[in-house]
This record gives C-alpha cells, sequence and structure tokens, in this order.
C-alpha cells in the first residue's frame, strides 16, 4: 500500500535503515561505554537522569514531566521563566480550591512550598501546615527554570491536598516573571498569583496512555484516512458524516498498533466531536459504490454492517499506542470496507472553548503537524518530544498564530493508522457498554444527580467471550455536555468486583482511551454494568437520550484482547413498561399519533410528550430513579452484522448482588508532616549546576545557539550535586568516542 493515493486514503512507508561499516564496527564499543557510565552515574547519585513516562506541554513557555510509581508521582516543571512555578491540583480548573507546588531558585537555593488556595479567598496560594512534597532536584539557565520534586498520590492531607487519583485531573499550570521577595525565602505571599496562573487541563495523570513514539519499530507504514471536503454546520446543530473507504491492499494480516486525529485546520478542528472508524462486513455492490463517492449524512445510508469498531477519536484525545502485546488486525479477506464517522458539531465557546482552551489547543495542532489547505506553503517545522517549550521565533505568550478565526466552511480531517506486518502476540478488540441512545433514556431537569445504568448481561457475555476470558486493558468513557461521573462494574455470580475504571470527575472536552494498570480480566457470565451520573441542575426541561450534544449518551468503549468476533456491542435499553411505570402511567392508547395515555384516568387523553414536559420532577424524581433503576430493561446484544445475538431473553432485571466491593481507607491512621510555627514553611536544597541535568530544554537550547553562532550560557558556580569527579571523566571519553564516531561517517536515521 505504500505510495498509493485513493479516495480520501494517503499512506507512506517508514523503515529503519542502518550506515556504514564502520559504524557496526564501533557501535559495541560505544554501547559498552555508555553502559559503564551510566552505571557509575548511577552508583555516585546521578538524580538528574530520569525516564519519563509521560510529557505534556501546556503552552509554548511551560512543561510538565511525569512518572508514576505504585504510591506516589514524580514530576518536572520546565518553564521559560527565571521567577517562580507552579503547578496544581482542583476540581473544574480554576484556582478556587486548588492544591499547588510553587517553587523558585534564589541565590543558588531551590525552594518548594506546598500551599492551596481557600475556596472563598482573593486566590493568594496560602502555604500549608502540611508539607507534603518532596524536592528532587532544581536550576535555572539564562531563559529557563527546572524544578523536579514527588508526593504521595494520596497524601492523607484531606484539608489542603488534592488526591491524584484515577479520575480525570484539572491540571494548573503558573509562571511568572517574578520571584518572591528577595532576602525573605519564607514570605508567605506570592507576586501577582493571579496574573501567574495561565490556566488548566484536564488529564488523566494516572492511567495516560503512552504517547511514545514509534521509534526502533521495524516496517511501520502509515495511513491517512480522511473526509472530503465535509460542509460544516453553520448553526447549533450536529452532523454525523459518514465516508467508506476500501481497502483491499491488505492481503497479508497486519496489525494497527496506533492512530492519532489528522486535522484540517485551525478552525474546522473546533467542529469536531469525534471520529470513529469501523470495521464493515460482507462485500456488497452498494459498499463498493459507496467507496467511490466522497461521502454522505450518516442518516442517508441504509443499514449496513458496519458497527464493528477499530478506531475511536474524541476531543481532548492525542490518540493511541496499543501495547506491546496486542494489535487490531487489519486483513482484506476479513473486512475490505471500513466506514469513517465524524461527528461535527457547532463550536459552543462559552462551554467548551473558553480563549484560553482554543489558544493552547491551536499549539496542540500545530505540535500533531496540522495540515493547511494551502498546500504551496512550506511545510511548518516538525515540533517533537525533543524540542523546549518556548524555543524559536515568535511564541510568546501573547502569539496568536493558529487563534486567528478564519471562516473555513469545509474540513478534510481524518485519522491517521499506524500499522505493521510484524505481528502481536494477541489481535485486540473493541466492546461497547453502555445504554444504547434512545429516548427512553430520560434525565429529569433540575437534579444535582441522576444516575442511568446500561447492562451488558450474563448471557450476552457466557455466549461470546471465549473461555479463558478475555483481557481489558484500555476504557473511554463518553457522555455529552452534562455527565459529571461514569464507573464501569463488574459483577461475577452475586458478587461486585473491583470497578473496572471509575472517574468521579469527568470532562465532556476531553474524553480519550486511559489504560488500565493491569488489565481487567472478564469471563464468560460476568456482567458488566456503564453506570454514568449526570447533572442536570442547569436544565429546564428533561434530556432525552440521542446522538446530538443536546442529548445524552451513556456509552463505554473497552479495548481488550484476545478479539472475539460475536460481540460488537453489548448495551441495554430500559424497557417500556419501565418507562411508563416510572412516569405513573398504566396503560397507553393504540394506535394513536401522538401516543396518547388510555390509565389511569386522571391522564387519561393527556399525550406522552405532554407527560414528558409537565411531569413534577422535583417532587417525584425519587420514585423516577427507583423505578428506573429496579424496573426491567431490554439487553441488547449487538453482532458485527449489525444483527442480535440468538438466545438472549427479551427483559432482564439487574444483577442480585449480595457482596458488594467497597473502596479500602488508605488514610486510616496516616501522619501527615505537619510543620510548627518554629519550623520551616518550605523545602530548600542547592541548586544544581544546568549543564548536570538531561532534560530537554537545556539540550535544545544549547543546540540552538551552537547552531547560531552564540555561547553556551556559561554555569552558575553553584555547588554541583551527584555526579563524582570519575564520572566526569568517563563523561567526557563517551563524548569524545561519540564525536569520533559521528566524524568516522554513516548515519542513522528515519527515512
Amino acid at each position: 500500500m505504500s505510495g498509493q493515493t485513493v479516495h480520501g486514503v494517503r499512506s507512506r512507508s517508514v523503515r529503519w535503515v542502518s550506515g556504514s561499516g564502520l559504524r557496526h564496527a564501533l557501535l559495541p564499543l560505544l554501547l559498552l561505554l555508555v553502559l559503564v557510565y551510566g552505571d557509575l552515574c548511577s552508583a555516585s547519585g546521578g538524580g538528574a537522569h530520569h525516564r519519563w513516562d509521560h510529557l505534556v506541554d501546556f503552552d509554548p513557555n511551560y512543561r510538565l514531566l511525569w512518572t508514576v510509581g505504585p504510591q506516589d508521582i514524580t514530576l518536572e516543571i520546565q518553564a521559560r521563566t527565571l521567577g517562580y512555578v507552579g503547578v496544581g491540583f482542583s476540581k473544574d480548573g480554576t484556582l478556587s480550591g486548588a492544591d499547588l507546588a510553587i517553587g523558585w531558585i534564589e541565590q543558588g537555593h531551590v525552594y518548594l512550598q506546598d500551599r492551596h488556595v481557600r475556596p472563598d479567598s482573593d486566590g493568594e496560594p496560602v502555604v500549608d501546615a502540611s508539607q507534603d512534597y518532596t524536592l528532587l532536584l532544581g536550576y535555572e539557565n539564562m531563559t529557563h527554570t527546572v524544578i523536579r520534586f514527588k508526593r504521595n498520590l494520596d497524601t492523607c492531607d484531606m484539608k489542603d491536598d488534592f488526591p491524584i487519583t484515577n479520575d480525570t485531573m484539572r491540571v494548573i499550570f503558573m509562571y511568572s516573571k517574578e520571584k518572591p521577595r528577595k532576602g525573605s525565602p519564607t514570605a508567605t505571599t506570592l507576586p501577582q498569583p493571579l496574573v501567574a496562573f495561565k490556566g488548566s487541563r484536564s488529564l488523566f495523570l494516572t492511567q495516560r496512555s503512552s504517547q511514545d513514539e514509534l521509534t526502533n519499530s521495524p516496517a511501520i507504514d502509515v495511513l491517512e484516512l480522511r473526509n472530503e471536503d465535509v460542509e460544516l454546520p453553520e448553526s447549533d446543530e450536529s452532523l454525523y458524516w459518514c465516508k467508506i473507504f476500501k481497502l483491499d491492499d491488505f492481503v497479508q494480516k497486519h496489525h494497527l498498533v496506533r492512530y492519532e486525529p489528522v486535522f484540517d485546520s485551525s478552525t474546522s478542528v473546533l467542529y469536531l466531536n469525534h471520529i470513529i472508524l469501523y470495521e464493515c462486513q460482507g462485500l456488497s455492490k452498494e459498499l463498493e459504490q459507496l467507496s467511490r463517492q466522497r461521502g454522505q449524512p450518516c442518516f442517508r445510508l441504509q443499514p449496513m454492517h458496519c458497527n464493528t469498531v477499530v478506531a475511536n477519536w474524541a476531543r481532548g484525545s492525542d490518540g493511541f499506542t496499543f501495547p506491546d502485546e496486542a494489535g487490531y488486525p487489519l486483513e482484506s479477506h476479513q473486512a475490505t470496507y471500513y466506514m469513517l464517522e465524524t461527528h461535527y458539531n457547532y463550536p459552543d465557546y462559552t462551554y467548551d472553548f473558553s480563549p484560553f482552551y482554543r489558544k493552547n489547543l491551536s499549539k496542540q495542532q500545530q505540535n500533531m503537524n496540522i495540515n493547511s489547505r494551502d498546500d504551496s506553503r512550506e511545510p511548518a517545522p516538525p515540533t517533537g518530544a525533543d524540542s523546549a517549550p518556548g524555543d524559536g521565533e515568535g511564541d510568546g505568550e501573547d502569539s496568536d498564530d493558529g487563534i486567528m478565526m478564519e471562516q473555513q466552511m469545509v474540513d478534510n480531517s481524518g485519522l491517521k493508522l499506524f500499522y505493521t506486518r510484524k505481528l502481536r502476540p494477541y489481535d485486540a478488540g473493541v466492546l461497547s457498554v453502555g445504554l444504547d441512545p434512545n429516548w427512553r433514556h430520560i434525565i429529569p431537569p433540575r437534579q444535582e444527580k441522576v444516575v442511568s445504568e446500561g447492562h451488558c448481561v450474563g448471557s450476552c457475555t457466557q455466549r461470546a467471550i471465549p473461555r479463558d476470558g478475555i483481557n481489558i486493558f484500555a476504557v473511554m468513557s463518553r457522555t455529552h455536555l452534562i455527565g459529571r461521573q461514569v464507573k464501569l462494574r463488574q459483577i461475577r455470580g452475586h458478587t461486585e468486583l473491583q470497578p473496572i475504571m471509575h472517574d468521579n470527575n469527568i470532562d465532556p472536552s476531553y474524553q480519550d482511551y486511559r489504560r488500565l494498570v493491569d488489565p481487567a480480566q472478564v469471563l464468560p457470565g460476568d456482567s458488566l454494568v456503564a453506570e454514568c451520573i449526570y447533572d442536570s441542575s442547569s436544565r429546564k426541561s428533561i434530556t432525552l437520550g440521542g446522538m446530538t450534544t443536546r442529548e445524552e449518551i451513556c456509552l463505554i468503549l473497552t479495548l481488550y484482547y484476545p478479539r472475539q468476533r460475536e460481540l460488537t456491542s453489548c448495551h441495554s435499553l430500559p424497557s417500556l413498561p419501565t418507562v411508563l411505570h416510572s412516569l405513573g402511567i398504566e396503560e397507553l392508547a393504540s394506535g394513536t399519533n401522538p401516543v396518547v395515555i388510555a390509565s389511569p384516568s386522571e391522564l387519561a387523553g393527556m399525550t406522552l410528550e405532554r407527560r414528558l414536559t409537565s411531569y413534577d420532577w422535583e417532587n417525584q424524581f425519587e420514585s423516577f430513579q427507583d423505578a428506573t433503576r429496579r424496573g426491567s430493561f431490554k439487553p441488547l446484544c449487538w453482532t458485527p452484522t449489525n444483527t442480535m445475538l440468538p438466545g438472549i431473553e427479551a427483559e432482564a432485571f439487574g444483577s442480585n448482588i449480595t457482596r458488594a466491593w467497597k473502596p479500602l481507607d488508605k488514610c486510616r491512621n496516616v501522619h501527615t508532616n505537619l510543620v510548627t510555627d518554629a519550623g520551616p514553611n518550605m523545602i530548600d536544597m542547592p541548586a544544581m549546576d544546568d549543564h548536570e541535568s538531561t532534560n530537554m530544554i537545556d539540550v535544545d537550547l544549547k543546540a540552538k545557539m551552537s547552531r547560531s553562532g552564540q555561547q553556551t550560557p556559561p554555569t552558575t558556580n553553584h555547588r554541583q550535586v551527584g555526579r563524582s569527579s570519575a564520572a566526569t571523566v568517563l563523561h567526557s571519553t563517551v563524548l569524545l568516542s561519540v564525536t569520533a564516531l559521528v566524524l568516522g561517517g554513516g548515519s542513522w536515521g528515519w527515512q
């Protein structure tokens, strides 16, 4: 498929190539020197060297890196400033009630403070009585400040700290041009904290999918599936656009190992809600004909066998990388046609995109190599993991390239697929669990907590899941605007197991796959329940289930292995008797349009729509909630051919749980690090020389200065931390070896 261009499909090939024989001869010697050098640095306490699991650029001047352990998290701030820097967490991404770590460097010493902002204050961060962060290192050069520290995931400081959990975390970032008043390092007042507060971003800190580049991978091929000139909605409406692709070149089985979005412009990306790639079954003439067209609104398509999810991007996601043990199978004799479904929604800037979020989103788009529709323009230089925030021209805080909302009436966005012929041990699959989008899913208005449940019954899993079970390794939850909490429950027999996922603080604008640390095994006969909690307190009328943004959904997509081919969607729908009972209706009149109530007598003659809109939700909500959760439902076990799995009961009830799961209280009898009035209210240590760190800011800055003929920033006279003189000598030896190797010829690289 490499090098071909078909309807909406672009592909290229990536391979690893080697250099000359001289390099092959010297490589073992170089590797030995590097290994010995690394061991010596470790033995001498070279704490500056750290392998990070995750990296996010919050804006052009601020980078956060972190690694999560079993009980703690290590973070590093890299910011383009010589003032104070900070990172924090809060429930809604504002400073109100925030938990903050604030650090700076003054006269050769690094200072770190655990602070918080009281909800009823003016935004001034107050020093915590319990200092729960551990300072690891810090330094500054001529332009940047770097501070590394760690803390327990749950400090058990319930008064001032925010626990880091599997919830969607609103991560606050701060940096200032100023430092706390010189000569008063213990001062509690920070200069202009509201100016230093730059905003927040929603992230999975503990379950974020790996974003590692697919380096050193054999024969990685890249395929782009794109829409063609889709006209964007011009008013407050949703558009579901479907395009069929024919992929008949996968004669040999391949594995999809990563996918990511391809955005067309900084304007059209604001309209994108999600992009889903489905696998279609069969070789019908209709699919062949549709594959030659540019696409059409999904509702115009006749029901087809295209309901097996392959890849799913939603707003806020960077894409997904499969674990080393699994990949999604691409094989033309199993599936030749694929459908790309794109949900466009007219941007609601007041809800989804504040000016700050739009600014950050445009930068995120640049990092993802958004292609301009003007093909005559030179491509922007790539931005990778080795580049530093704040480098390059015109990327200052007030830069607004990419924010310009020039009119963009059509879109050509899509998905980029990375696949390989080197197969992984397991084929991966996608199973959807939840409520089928339908009007029977009713959410009453003016309620702070409405619980809805979608059931995957044990009879479905008994028929579809293999005897040894499946292993769920990633989960994506999906609600629309008023979703607040989501849980994927697992019941085996009458016992409820630990939830496969649980998020108490979801963000409708950030819906991404979360990687489970340990895959969850699901056995035949297990029941799965997607539980969604909504906050409808801002709505004056009922919200019904459906696919538009104003309506609501409750769906959880699970990635698992090994793949089974019997079941693609395991949903449920409240039965009609359950819905009627929840509304106080006994019987509907037959043959009426619109639907009319027959009994009880006090409701006879009223239309069902009238009952829904005029129901006394304030006084009847509890009885409604009880009826919907205890009532019967219809199991919907969909197969890849868009038919129901045979032999499943027509009506079912929730599992009879006799042993419920309860979380452990990990903070019982835990003592916090209280600080006395006479003690220090911060941690400080000598600053590290800037050349002692392997962080990407310094490496990149020095490389750029060297290329431009400037002098490397002079190192400070601060005390050196973490490296012996022997390690320094060996460091020089390794550098000389590398230089000789480079000058000797040959090259390594991606082509």
